[in-house]
């Protein structure tokens, strides 16, 4: 077995894959592809699968997360269409019948402890034309990689995300406790960060946490959305579906929560949140091809 490789667990059934990111003597740190798992597990437990094996809660989640960017993108739509008709109660146009007003979505800073799922998120944040700038960081550098980040970037939304899960070798934990978990605690530092830099609730939109994260301790810190408030499995892509809900709800309005929870992949459970306005701004006159522009220098 080597790194890189696909792996299920057989004591849990294949129920999940893995991908093999270390091997240490008889073990190897395991993380989900669909979900935002990081585990431990006997080489004696895996069993190598190809790449086009998919398990069947694999094959669940792919297509509720078909179905749930179907309905993003849709979203997305109504929303140009209501900003339109926001500006003059009908479709404002410019006579190549082009919309006279331009779209400020809400800015993602979006940090992952996941390379592969940063580009996942990246990738769908530019389907959806939301403006996004990720990094992949360690969950225990995020505080500080944030705190030298928030200044340049100047985002609307923030997205502190990796790997997490309630720690197994503990015989009598406590879901309380920050210690119980192996993440947890990086996410809550990381947020108090974010929060310290901007305390204001609505001017910037923390999303938090990944697999069976401490759903409490990351609102108490200053998140607005968190994960997990059942303690469950959530899918790499639920902080990203909320972020980008919040991008482009207008400003004026509150972020839908319990549309935009039921739209996750992990549904409630999963991920969980407060009443949280949205980032999504327009602006007229429409931004013009300056390419094409005529103008008449008038500086010597």
């Amino acid at each position: 077995m080597n790194l890189g490789d696909l792996v299920v667990r057989k004591s849990y059934g294949g129920d999940l894959t893995f991908r093999v990111e270390d091997i240490v003597q008889n073990k190897a740190v395991i993380k989900g592809t669909e979900f935002r798992l990081l585990a431990d597990s006997p080489l004696d437990d895996l069993v190598q699968v190809p790449p086009t094996r998919i398990t069947e809660r694999g094959q669940q989640a792919q297509i509720k997360a078909i179905e749930h960017l179907s309905w993003l993108r849709k979203d997305r739509q109504e929303q140009s269409q209501r900003s339109g008709e926001s500006v003059s109660g009908a479709w404002t146009q410019t006579p190549a019948k082009e919309p006279a007003y331009f779209e400020v979505p809400g800015k993602v800073l979006h940090l992952d402890g996941d390379a592969i799922y940063l580009q996942k998120s990246l990738s769908l944040y530019e389907q959806l034309r939301i403006p996004a700038e990720g990094h992949h960081i360690h969950e225990s550098k995020m505080a500080e990689t944030l705190y030298r980040l928030l200044p340049r970037v100047r985002p609307d939304i923030v997205v502190i995300t990796g790997h997490d899960g309630v720690l197994k070798q503990q015989q009598h934990y406590d879901l309380y406790s920050l210690s119980s978990y192996k993440n947890s605690q990086n996410f809550v530092a990381a947020v108090r960060v974010a929060r310290e830099y901007e305390k204001n609730f609505d001017s910037l939109t923390i999303v938090a946490g990944a697999c069976q994260s401490h759903f409490e301790a990351l609102l108490g810190t200053g998140a607005n959305f968190a994960s997990s408030p059942g303690r469950i499995l959530i899918h790499a892509l639920d902080p990203v579906y909320i972020a980008a809900k919040a991008s482009f709800t207008p400003i004026r309005d509150s972020v839908n929560l319990s549309e935009v929870l039921n739209h996750t992949i992990s549904g409630n459970q999963g991920m969980g949140g407060i009443e949280t306005r949205g980032s999504f701004r327009i602006g007229m006159p429409r931004l013009q091809n300056l390419a094409t522009l005529k103008v008449a220098p008038s500086v010597l």
